[in-house]
């Protein structure tokens, strides 16, 4: 998720990596903060692999301010990262959303719709948090409230994004809306 959110949040400008980082912990918010260790090797690794450049600033201090920037390089791999998203990026919320927050600089219309119906198909197989046996609980299966209150607030959910992703297929599939 850090690499996505680094060529995602990059591609909208330049940025100091304090800045990166803030915005990439707004992005993943409490769920997943992001500390020093993994931000700066991942930026290092980026920048030897030619996906981002690194210049100095003079800062407010006598310290100077890394400046990062993407290059064409860079912006190739965040289409491929959007294009053919790895599995993980569809199945798990927190990555999903973070694939989702970029999804729109990939240009194509008809890949952003692959994406959200790789999605949708997920959404839309029998699944839950508890099962008997290989069977899935619903909501109404389980006497325990605090369990059953899970599967419907996980229920309802799962129902307001199937409903935004047919509305946004519908949309970005609609004719003279393929592609831009």
């Amino acid at each position: 998720m850090v690499d996505l959110a680094i060529l995602g949040f990059l591609s909208e400008e330049p940025l100091h990596g304090y800045e990166l980082r803030v915005r990439i912990a707004r992005l993943s918010g409490h769920v997943d903060t992001i500390s020093h260790g993994t931000l700066y090797p991942a930026i290092k690794r980026m920048e030897t692999a030619g996906l981002l450049t690194r210049t100095s600033q003079p800062g407010a201090a006598a310290a100077p301010r890394h400046v990062l920037a993407l290059t064409d390089a860079g912006r190739a791999e965040l289409r491929e990262w959007l294009r053919d998203p790895p599995a993980p990026f569809i199945t798990d919320e927190n990555r999903w959303f973070a694939l989702l927050a970029f999804l729109r600089y990939l240009p194509d219309r008809a890949a952003q719709a692959a994406v959200l119906r790789r999605r949708l198909t997920f959404l839309e197989q029998p699944s839950s948090f508890f099962y008997d046996g290989d069977r899935p609980l619903a909501a109404e299966d389980i006497d325990d409230p605090f369990r059953r209150g899970v599967l419907r607030i996980a229920r309802a959910t799962s129902k307001a994004e199937m409903t935004w992703l047919t509305e946004t297929l519908d949309e970005l599939t609609a004719p003279g809306n393929r592609s831009e």
